[in-house]
């Protein structure tokens, strides 16, 4: 029987959503820092289409390293990433699919390291060198499966054991024709939407994120049966793939646009927004249209949107002024240092000379970088060393981010157009088709009599009428699991309740840390209908999330989990052995017992067990919650959780 079916891999990065733990916003050039990168299977696409269309994408495999037989029939093309957590969940699928489509099945590479993972393009360099002495995928293997260890030691030491030539190991790594090779496929993957990783194409269809194995097995069977269909009719299994992507488009189609609506779904309801006197802003005196955005220095799709606020200003003048507000996410590290860094320059009337030049160099936001470029804007240095180091912008930069919070400004970027919220590093059609509706009604206003600086307060004015963010009114949650495996998990609550929250979390997550109170809210509001379930889901990049669990499980053997709970959710930055043995005895545990629990690994298997449970049912990211079995995703506000479970009491009454 002749082989069937291609998997193409690009390799790169995003967390996304980041990254698991962020808020979940589309993977894609849209997305926030805060998404993860791997869209979950309650709001993804349908499996094989593009987001918006059914596209088939011409995706060619060029020199990309290639495993399987070359007339396999369908091909899978894989955007992904060596310092990615999902994309390593995600090559244990295609593991998997290489078992179970033996001898159909090919795999080729592309490389796609995303900046905000840092060792991601090493490790490609790494895995590429070993391919100029035959080894490729034997290092390919070896870095997703030991993710944590992204250092030059340690890929030093895989080359090694793979017994390549060490010495033409090292200089093939420099070679520029890999750094061409990874620039010309991080822009093949840009071009054709796979913004965020991993992200497959299955014979030129995409699918995005870590799913459900079984999600591509449906479009690989239903390729499979096209191709040889194709193959009877007298194409040779070798032209195959090239003859399915001949016609394919080079590009996602362009949302489809109603006549005179925007491209993008208009904001539903106009948000009270602040504009603090002092935040650094750009723009007319009086503006029509007064945008206010949250940000973070660190985020990678927060830099891609600063050409398009160039383009705003080049294309609207004084009639639009953008305001600029700090939300540093906490898994960015240098993010909060560098948000100081832009108020040190705007108390010198160098803001967005220092935010240009800390999005141009994203990747060197520690405090030795942040100097030089207050010496390289023409700041007094002294002055600025002074104000990072008295931390006299700490308080107001929190300032920021909590309001960012209060008004729905989750993930970055965020921006707020006269109030509307608008989300995402969109293109800049989408901001003006909002910005010249905007103009629209101001000119209106002023046409009636209202001064040209009473503009902003009277469009607030519709602010009041708003539900908040998020509130009931917000997308029904798509995904329901029925079957969910909660048997001996921790809980809380009557254990007949009528609603059952079965929450996936993580106790290095920020975000999940966020959830903690609104649980604890909902428990006191419920009282007697609520049952609240703890199932572990330890990201592989946060790398204390593990021992942490094991020693909740620790404490759950005690009687003592929610304790522990909550003592490590209000202690997060502090998650080493010495801490978690701290916890224990000023919980009153039997330390000695649960040092004993965490040295026999005992809960390994429970933890793995819970986490494997997770990715079945789609919880890809942290937090995910499961109410009565309905998919809610993220730290949302409490009435975002509240109009499901009323909806889910009124349905058992």
């Amino acid at each position: 029987m002749k082989p069937s079916v291609i998997i193409a891999l690009i390799v790169g990065g995003v967390v996304g959503f980041a990254v698991g733990s962020m808020f979940q916003r589309p993977s894609d050039g849209s997305a926030p820092s805060a998404v993860v990168a791997n869209p979950t299977p309650g709001n993804a696409p349908r499996p094989g289409a593009p987001a918006g269309d059914n596209a088939v994408y011409k995706v060619p495999l060029d020199e990309s390293p290639i495993r399987g037989p070359a007339s396999a029939l369908v091909t899978i093309v894989e955007f992904s990433d060596y310092q990615c957590p999902f994309c390593s969940r995600a090559h244990n699928t295609i593991v998997e699919l290489e078992k179970q489509y033996e001898g159909k099945v090919r795999v080729a590479m592309k490389q796609h390291p995303l900046d905000f993972h840092p060792n991601a393009k090493p490790a490609s360099l790494a895995a590429l060198a070993a391919g100029e002495q035959g080894k490729y995928w034997e290092m390919h293997d070896k870095i997703f499966a030991n993710q944590q260890n992204l250092d030059a030691a340690t890929f030093e030491g895989y080359a090694k054991d793979l017994g390549l030539n060490v010495d033409k190991w090292k200089a093939d790594m420099q070679a520029q024709k890999f750094q061409a090779q990874i620039a010309k496929d991080t822009a093949l993957a840009m071009q054709i939407g796979a913004t965020g990783t991993p992200a497959f194409f299955i014979n030129g269809r995409k699918i995005s994120g870590a799913q459900p194995i079984d999600n591509f097995k449906k479009i690989i069977d239903e390729e499979l049966a096209k191709a040889q269909e194709m193959v009877k009719n007298g194409t040779s299994a070798g032209e195959v793939y090239a003859k399915v992507i001949a016609n394919g488009v080079s590009a996602p189609a362009p949302a489809p646009q109603q006549p005179n609506a925007p491209s993008a779904p208009a904001p539903a309801a106009i948000r009270k927004v602040d504009v603090p006197a002092d935040s650094p802003a750009k723009g007319g005196k009086n503006p029509k249209v007064t945008v206010v955005l949250w940000s973070d220095f660190q985020c990678p799709f927060c830099s891609r949107v600063v050409p398009t606020l160039k383009q705003i200003e080049d294309a609207y003048g004084d009639n639009v002024k953008v305001v600029f507000r700090n939300q540093p996410l906490p898994f960015h590290n240098n993010a909060k240092g560098a948000a100081e860094a832009g108020l040190a320059a705007n108390e010198q009337g160098k803001f967005w000379q220092m935010h240009d030049k800390m999005f141009a160099n994203a990747q060197a936001l520690d405090r030795a970088s942040l100097e030089r470029y207050a010496q390289e804007v023409g700041l007094d240095v002294g002055k600025f060393k002074a104000a990072l180091d008295s931390g006299k912008f700490t308080k107001r930069v929190e300032e920021d981010s909590a309001a960012g919070m209060a008004v729905g400004a989750n993930g970055t970027p965020t921006f707020f157009i006269n109030g509307r919220e608008f989300v995402g590093a969109q293109p800049f059609e989408a901001f003006k088709n909002v910005i010249d509706e905007e103009i629209k009604k101001a000119d209106a206003m002023l046409a009636k009599g209202i001064k040209a600086q009473d503009l902003y307060a009277e469009f607030q004015k519709e602010a009041g009428k708003a539900p908040p963010p998020s509130a009931p009114g917000a997308p029904e949650p798509t995904k329901v699991v029925t079957d969910l495996k909660i048997d001996g998990a921790p809980s809380m609550g009557p254990k007949n309740a009528p609603v059952t929250i079965v929450a996936f979390s993580d106790f290095q997550c920020p975000f999940c840390s966020r959830v903690v109170p609104t649980l604890h809210d909902l428990e006191k509001q419920y009282q007697g209908k609520l049952k609240i379930v703890f199932k572990h889901q330890p990201l592989p990049f946060h790398n204390n999330a593990k021992g942490a669990a094991a020693a909740s499980m620790a404490a759950n053997d005690q009687g003592k989990f929610w304790e522990m709970h909550d003592k490590l959710f209000a202690n997060q930055q502090a998650l080493d052995r010495p801490s978690l043995e701290r916890y224990a005895q000023e919980l009153g545990l039997d330390v000695g017992k649960f040092k004993a629990a965490l040295d026999s690994n005992k809960f390994d298997a429970y933890i793995t067990a819970d986490s494997a449970e997770g990715m079945r049912v789609g919880a890809n990211g942290t937090p995910t919650f499961f109410i009565n079995g309905r998919q809610v995703v993220g730290a949302q506000p409490i009435d975002a959780f509240k109009t499901v479970i009323d909806d889910e009491l009124k349905k058992k009454k």
